[in-house]
């Protein structure tokens, strides 16, 4: 039998989708000529946000600026842990404003607040748990930023060399169940970083890589529940296995964009 698993209430922060919309391509799931369906993610939307409420979490929320619209993905926007927030620089042109306005949250909602010097997309790429921050790198996120983070927090930082374009960031391919285990996905991975993981986790459930590009890695966990992408089937009966509840939710309109349960949510760890 798997050890009964215990929920942790959380603080999240979200940013409602006013002004999402895919009007350019950054990554490979944008590339679709299948429009968003507007009124549909914000249906989407609000069934995420009303399911953290219903599980006992906090959630905050940023204003939605104009013209910005992958600000809905408020996971990128920094790394937030013992009350301190390592901001954001991002590396494509069209997301950088979006840094400065969450950064003016972060100081407003009194956390102390450091603007890294190298490119870097806060919980995009990183991952806390186990007593290190995992931090991914190849696509977006630099591994100077890794240096600059684990000086910040005094956590020690582990990198992960990711090398499918598919998963161009860690929280596309991996993420805490709870404070000591992990989901992933191999592939997306190097050898060297395959195996890093395998010695850090050696119980973590594996998922698939169809499972994977379902955005079922992309996905929030409180230490029982998960709430993850319902198209993930086969990562959910895994999740399950090891003692967890999976909760599926229909993010369709946010993966146009390259983007799940886990990108639209940042988490504020005090």
């Amino acid at each position: 039998m798997p050890p009964t698993r215990t929920a942790k209430q959380r603080r999240y922060l979200v940013c409602p989708p006013e002004h999402f919309d895919v009007r350019y391509a950054i990554n490979p799931w944008m590339t679709s000529l299948e429009p968003v369906d507007v009124p549909l993610a914000h249906k989407q939307w609000d069934a995420l946000v009303s399911l953290y409420r219903e599980l006992g979490h906090t959630v905050e929320t940023v204003e939605p600026v104009a013209d910005l619209p992958d600000m809905v993905f408020a996971a990128n926007s920094a790394l937030v842990l013992d009350g301190r927030a390592f901001g954001a620089q991002f590396h494509a042109p069209q997301r950088q404003p979006e840094a400065g306005h969450y950064r003016t949250w972060f100081e407003d909602a009194g956390f102390e607040t450091l603007v890294p010097s190298h490119t870097c997309e806060g919980e995009g790429d990183f991952t806390p748990v186990g007593g290190f921050i995992l931090a991914g790198t190849g696509f977006r996120t630099l591994p100077a930023a890794h240096h600059e983070a684990q000086e910040f927090f005094g956590t020690p930082t582990v990198s992960l060399h990711l090398v499918d374009p598919h998963f161009y960031h860690l929280d596309t391919a991996l993420f805490a169940l709870d404070d000591s285990n992990i989901a992933y996905y191999p592939g997306a991975f190097s050898n060297g970083s395959q195996t890093v993981l395998k010695k850090l986790f050696p119980d973590a459930v594996i998922s698939t890589r169809e499972d994977a590009l379902a955005f079922g890695l992309n996905s929030i966990s409180d230490g029982r529940h998960v709430v993850m992408a319902q198209d993930a089937t086969g990562l959910m009966e895994s999740v399950a296995a090891h003692g967890y509840e999976p909760i599926p939710v229909d993010l369709s309109e946010f993966r146009k964009a390259g983007g799940g349960a886990k990108c639209c949510t940042q988490e504020l760890r005090g």
